[in-house]
């Protein structure tokens, strides 16, 4: 029983020390083939999917980013227009002159104003508007001759005391259709228009100036003691359209407002009575009868055959009211070709409008 015993104990650890080490299998070129095809058929649809999210983020942000420009673009115009004291309309009869053609806005600055209008620089807003200068008006001539010699600081009676005054300003917003193209991206293709701002302004007059001829602060370094060269000191704004400026070479270089302004075909069929409607169907009470306004006279610049709808202004000069409409191009920040306005993709032409009535008076 002993000898049984220890045979049987013998063999069994004989066999734990000495029996065959089990090996691990791989994977074959199959299972290989078959897993990575899997991976492809799995990740090839979310890697898609994750692109598209990207693709209409960006869109999404383009357009949003555009919207903010336009608005804010409009927002700007809408105080400037708040301070207007005289807006001209594309009336032929007030804004033409004998030595020019055609007629409305572009005949009252064309040769006197820049860029003068042609097919690429179209201007749309025209007004002036009374401008404030901060301690600009020397209160005692003796002890602070010049504008430049104000000290805001100052107690009063002493150098340096002045008081504020206001200028005239002329201010023009223009289209523009650049030739350049560096600020527009993508690179290629055709370019839409950028809205570009122009203002010139009177200056200081010297109440205590002896000579009627020359009323300005002649010789003060002051940047706002002196009119602007391009403006016409013989100007009267009980004359709007008479004397405007003094010439286009004595211009500085505009300010842009905003880009991407679509200009391409708008939306058809174009309303030929838009702003009649907009602006409460003004009538001309200037003859016997009373008459309605022609649209073409509300509307900078007209409508139809003129259908690039994307920048322009109802004005009723008689009441100093203004409407202004810009529509934008958020698809040609995305692609360099086909971005022309189209029904099916309006949601790329974010349209922003304004109305304002000047609250400035003439001759006040």
């Amino acid at each position: 029983m002993k000898t049984l015993l220890r045979l049987l104990l013998k063999s069994q650890h004989q066999r734990n020390r000495s029996g065959p080490a089990q090996t691990e299998k791989g994977m074959t070129l199959v299972e290989l083939l078959v897993g990575a095809i899997m991976a492809f058929l799995i990740i090839t649809p979310m890697l898609g999917f994750v692109v598209d999210m990207l693709n209409t983020d960006r869109r999404e942000q383009v357009k949003s980013n555009t919207e903010q420009d336009i608005q804010a673009a409009v927002d700007f115009i809408s105080q400037d227009l708040s301070q207007a004291i005289y807006i001209y309309d594309n009336n032929p009869t007030t804004t033409s002159t004998t030595t020019t053609t055609p007629t409305g806005i572009p005949a009252l600055l064309a040769g006197s104003f820049i860029p003068p209008p042609n097919a690429t620089q179209t201007p749309i807003l025209v007004f002036w508007k009374r401008q404030q200068i901060k301690n600009a008006v020397p209160v005692n001539a003796t002890l602070t001759p010049k504008p430049s010699n104000c000290d805001p600081a100052a107690l009063p009676g002493k150098t340096g005391e002045c008081n504020d005054t206001y200028v005239l300003s002329l201010v023009a917003y223009y289209q523009f259709k650049d030739q350049e193209n560096t600020w527009c991206q993508p690179s290629g293709g055709t370019c839409p228009t950028r809205i570009a701002r122009y203002e010139i302004r009177d200056g200081v007059k010297n109440p205590s100036s002896a000579d009627p001829a020359n009323p300005y602060y002649t010789v003060d370094p002051k940047e706002s003691a002196a009119p602007d060269q391009a403006f016409n000191t013989q100007f009267d704004i009980s004359k709007p359209t008479e004397k405007v400026t003094m010439g286009a070479d004595k211009f500085i270089n505009p300010q842009v407002l905003v880009n991407y302004i679509d200009h391409s075909p708008g939306p058809t069929p174009i309303d030929i009575a838009e702003c009649q409607k907009a602006l409460g169907n003004p009538t001309d009470t200037t003859g016997v009868t009373p008459t309605a306004v022609p649209e073409t006279t509300l509307r900078i610049p007209p409508a139809p055959p003129d259908t690039v709808n994307s920048f322009y202004a109802c004005v009723d000069t008689s009441k100093n009211i203004a409407r202004v409409t810009i529509r934008g191009n958020s698809l040609r920040r995305l692609q360099p070709n086909d971005a022309e306005f189209k029904t099916s993709r309006s949601a790329f032409f974010p349209t922003a409008s304004v109305q304002v009535q000047g609250l400035g008076a003439r001759g006040q």
